[in-house]
């Protein structure tokens, strides 16, 4: 499984070309998996679509366990690039890719989970989160720890956002405000916020967390006295 993420088929010398490179037969798993679901991805059905046997795909990937990590490698895509930015605007356009690119591919957030082989371009985003922390500082559990605590929002989000993804912030503040009319005098903290809560500050959970995970970033870098060094200083 290893090699089948990390290293490229090797051509063959002799005969035929394969008809379909890793890349293609996870392009077909993905299409899949974006329009019925992840459960909907079978080695018979991927198969149907590249037009061969099952037997046949089978050659290429062993089965749907090793299909699964290549689409999710080749889904997820490379991190965005963050040359030239601080390391906070670095750390920003990097969740909010990696939030996009689980709503565009919903089956993702179940892929991603538990323990499992990790491709290269996964590791390349975290790989990218941490540059962009290098030279603020922090150690390095620190840097890690703060991209997890990114993707556990970005995640979040984009679970809530598939699962109702017309104004689905809106649609929750709606259906707490049902539970609590009427129920005033028990649950008078939530009555009152709901009071204040305008449509235009609707839909900003995604903004919102992640302005104030990077302010406590920030001030931690802050507390630490050191000014950010390398391509990403502390702005």
């Amino acid at each position: 499984m290893d090699k089948l993420l990390w290293e490229p088929a090797p051509v063959p010398r002799r005969g035929p070309r394969p008809a379909f490179t890793l890349a293609d037969i996870a392009r077909a798993g993905i299409a899949i998996a974006d329009a019925d679901g992840l459960a909907a991805v079978t080695m018979q059905r991927v198969a149907d679509q590249l037009g061969v046997t099952k037997m046949a795909l089978y050659r290429y990937v062993p089965g749907k366990a090793e299909l699964v990590a290549l689409m999710l490698d080749i889904g997820l895509d490379g991190p965005p690039d963050l040359d030239d930015r601080d390391w906070r605007a670095a750390l920003d356009a990097w969740a909010r890719a990696l939030f996009a690119a689980f709503v565009a591919h919903p089956w993702a957030l179940e892929a991603a989970v538990g323990a499992r082989l990790i491709g290269p371009n996964e590791l390349g985003w975290l790989e990218s989160a941490v540059a962009a922390l290098t030279g603020t500082g922090l150690r390095g559990d620190e840097m890690l720890d703060v991209a997890v605590i990114l993707v556990g929002h970005a995640r979040n989000l984009a679970a809530q956002t598939t699962a109702t993804p017309v104004d689905a912030e809106g649609a929750l503040d709606d259906a707490i405000a049902g539970l609590v009319a009427g129920r005033e005098d028990r649950f008078p903290a939530l009555s009152a916020a709901l009071r204040e809560v305008r449509p235009d500050q609707q839909n900003q959970a995604l903004d919102f967390g992640l302005a104030r995970i990077l302010d406590g970033v920030g001030a931690l870098i802050a507390d630490r006295g050191s000014g950010a060094t390398g391509a990403h200083p502390v702005p």
